[in-house]
C-alpha cells in the first residue's frame, strides 16, 4: 500500500490509499451528508457543497464507487 496526503488552501485532507489492483481516495469534507454532491467527469470528482464547488481531485482511473459518512468522501476505484 502506498499512501499519498494533500491539505488544500482550506485546509481540507485529502488522502490517497494505492493497491495492487484498485485505489481509495478518502477527504474529510466535514459537513453533513445531506449538504454534500459528488460529481465525476472524467478523471476529475467534484465536491459540492451546498451547490457550490467545494473542491476538485484528480482521481488515478476508473471510479468504481463514491460513498459519504459523517462529513468524509471515499471514492474507491480500479487501477
Amino acid at each position: 500500500m502506498v499512501r499519498h496526503q494533500y491539505a488544500g488552501e482550506d485546509e481540507r485532507f485529502v488522502r490517497r490509499y494505492d493497491y495492487d489492483d484498485e485505489w481509495m481516495i478518502a477527504a474529510d469534507v466535514g459537513v453533513g451528508d445531506d449538504r454534500m454532491r459528488i460529481d465525476v467527469v472524467g478523471e476529475t470528482a467534484i465536491v459540492l457543497v451546498d451547490e457550490e464547488t467545494a473542491m476538485e481531485f484528480d482521481l488515478p482511473g476508473s471510479v468504481e464507487s463514491v460513498d459519504t459518512n459523517n462529513g468524509v468522501l471515499v471514492v474507491r476505484g480500479i487501477q
